[in-house]
């Protein structure tokens, strides 16, 4: 029977399930990615679990979120993270070295292989054909020692792609014409992979682009064949033989259908502040902004910078505008430093950052309060930036630099009648500079090696099991689309907490409901913990696990939900919170914060996989309530997550 190109991904990994839609299956994983926002967290688990090495092909840890140093928590935790990698067995990516999803495409990926990775942007992958997924670190610890990482399968979204992107539109405008069709809820269960003859004008690194911004549709990942392209940008990194040939049988099928006309699409823009919210950029034009900025995994390759260079190239950009360049890896910098690009950058008056993650995670470059920044980046959560009354807005690098020019949201079709300007013409390079300088190799043996643990660094915290009865208050209610973003916020103020739960835990809800934290300890200290009621698609967004683990720490014993994203509903089965759902959505407008809720007999509950009928005592009435829970997973939950579970296992 022919097969699509996740078919063949699938069944070649296949450990445990039958590749049927919504059965649990579980996948080999060929490869494992962390970042230093979560692989803090990731090491502590794997010395929580007692491990000695990896086992998978190949585990890299990048350092390019925390980057900024004003104290001593950040550089502490990049010397843990390099001893943690020399003893477990794990590449280190030096901090500077660039942005994980980029760096591991140009020097690891691998067409026909799996990797998970703890940043949700993992998906990026796909770009070589690859099938990627973003998940919470434990998941990522276990793939490490080589349990299959589990999932619901899902179905098989077929975009057909036909004709060629015009002037002045990018890999950007694809996605976001993805987002403006299905919002940030349309690829919950999803695979999206993409094929037709469209492909041929599109580079592995414009794949690239499209299959990062899939997770703000919310599908489980994006695929891409493994074809000529590839071939291509393997072979200009000097990997060329690494690549293999992927694509889907002829006359294969997929469940779901869509088509793009890659030759009808405009110029787009997602306004504050949700990815989903997408319209032409003419429909905002003239609105005046302070920031531009340009870099992300989400625009990371060479063309998405010597664009913008050539667009400003002899000229100023706005003395109003704030024009930050933040390259996305050392390679890419020593690249266009070579064509000439940082030159012209600079002299038009960009504000050239250090290869990392920068702004996009709210490290550095926040905008100004309450004003416009265009950003090339994959999100635009309210706060994200680092101010809370921003207004970002998700835009192409054409789009960018235009903007930068004039000093307000431009339509880059306008620039050659404004300026003169005509549409660049990107010609891929046949060769590149290529560093592997930051990148460390770990030991054979590291079975000696003690982990650096500087003052803020904590043990991974125990958690009891799970209680069989409760009678807690609901401490907050939240509406649709809530992100890890406001669950657990990023930034400079918070990230530097990243391996230290108790302080982070100050953090949870700070934004949206402020005092939660001290309400949380109070509701623990007196009835035992607490519940949190959420809509549709609760924890969408980063894979952060602290997200869990920290609301965990304060209590948090079960959420109420109409419904979930797919990592934040497996993050919270992980660290032992009873991921509930509504069978009634009206349910959720009968329940305020601060009614009482009460169960009983939870575990055999969890374990029959019936309804589960709660009390709301304050109303005086039940709710009815069901779980999406494996038996695998309903066990994990019972011993209070998965480091319990696995640290007796192993």
């Amino acid at each position: 029977m022919p097969e699509n190109v996740t078919q063949k991904l699938l069944r070649s990994h296949l450990a445990h399930g039958t590749l049927e839609p919504g059965a649990e299956i579980g996948l080999r994983i060929d490869q494992t990615l962390t970042q230093d926002a979560t692989g803090t967290m990731v090491m502590l688990e794997l010395e929580a679990m007692a491990v000695d090495r990896v086992k998978t092909e190949v585990s890299v840890q990048y350092v390019d979120h925390n980057l900024l140093q004003t104290d001593h928590k950040n550089p502490d935790d990049h010397l843990f993270l390099r001893s943690a990698c020399r003893r477990f067995g794990i590449w280190y990516s030096k901090p500077g070295n660039g942005v994980s999803h980029p760096v591991h495409m140009e020097r690891f990926g691998k067409p026909g292989k799996t990797l998970v990775g703890s940043d949700s942007h993992t998906p990026a992958a796909g770009s070589l054909g690859m099938f990627a997924l973003g998940a919470g670190g434990i998941d990522v610890a276990l793939a490490m020692i080589g349990e299959p990482v589990y999932l619901k399968m899902p179905a098989v979204w077929g975009v057909r792609l036909t004709g060629e992107l015009p002037d002045w539109v990018s890999a950007k405008d694809v996605i976001l014409e993805m987002l403006r069709r299905h919002d940030v809820d349309g690829g919950i269960g999803k695979v999206v992979e993409y094929h037709g003859p469209g492909l041929a004008s599109l580079s592995a690194m414009d794949r690239h682009v499209i299959a990062n911004m899939g997770t703000e549709l919310g599908a489980t990942t994006t695929v891409f064949p493994s074809d000529d392209a590839v071939r291509r940008f393997l072979r200009s990194q000097g990997r060329e033989d690494d690549w293999t040939e992927l694509v889907a049988d002829e006359g294969a099928e997929y469940d779901l259908h869509e088509e793009i006309d890659l030759s009808t699409l405009e110029p787009l823009v997602a306004c504050p502040s949700s990815p989903g919210n997408v319209v032409p950029v003419r429909e905002v034009a003239g609105k005046p902004i302070y920031q531009s900025y340009i870099g992300s995994s989400a625009n990371p390759g060479l063309r998405d910078f010597w664009v913008p260079s050539r667009i400003v190239q002899g000229r100023s950009t706005d003395h109003r505008v704030s024009f930050d360049v933040t390259p996305t890896s050392r390679q890419i910098l020593q690249n266009l430093f070579r064509m000439g690009a940082v030159q012209q950058l600079i002299e038009a008056g960009a504000r050239l950052h250090q290869a990392g993650c920068g702004g996009c995670i709210g490290m550095g470059q926040a905008p100004a309060s309450n004003e416009i920044s265009l950003r090339t980046v994959p999100r635009n959560f309210p706060g994200r930036s680092g101010t809370r009354d921003d207004l970002v807005y998700l835009v192409s690098p054409e789009t960018a630099a235009a903007s930068a020019l004039t000093g307000e949201i431009t339509d880059p079709r306008d620039l050659p009648e404004r300026f003169g300007i005509e549409c660049p013409r990107w010609e891929e390079p046949e060769e590149v500079i290529v560093n592997e300088q930051m990148l460390e190799a770990p030991p054979e043996d590291g079975r000696g090696i003690e982990l650096e643990k500087g003052p803020n660094i904590h043990d991974f915290p125990h958690f009891p099991d799970l209680v069989d009865r409760f009678s807690v208050p609901v401490l907050l209610k939240v509406e649709d689309d809530v992100s890890t973003d406001e669950i657990m916020p990023a930034g400079e103020e918070v990230l530097p907490f990243r391996s230290n739960v108790p302080k982070i835990s100050e953090f949870v809800y700070y934004r949206k409901s402020p005092g939660f934290h001290d309400r949380a300890k109070e509701a623990k200290d007196r009835f035992g913990g607490h519940v949190l009621v959420a809509g549709e698609n609760y924890a969408q967004g980063s894979s952060r696990e602290h997200a869990a683990i920290a609301p965990r720490y304060l209590g948090q014993i079960a959420v109420l939900a109409k419904s979930y994203a797919r990592i934040g509903w497996q993050n919270l089965a992980n660290f032992g919170i009873v991921p509930l759902e509504l069978v009634d959505p009206g349910d959720y407008d009968e329940i305020e914060q601060g009614d009482e809720i009460q169960a009983w007999d939870l575990r055999q509950a969890l374990r029959s996989g019936g309804e589960i009928v709660l009390r709301n005592r304050t109303k005086d009435r039940d709710i009815r309530t069901r779980h999406s829970l494996s038996e695998r997973q309903v066990e994990l939950i019972l011993e209070g997550g998965v480091v319990n579970y696995f640290k007796e296992k192993l």
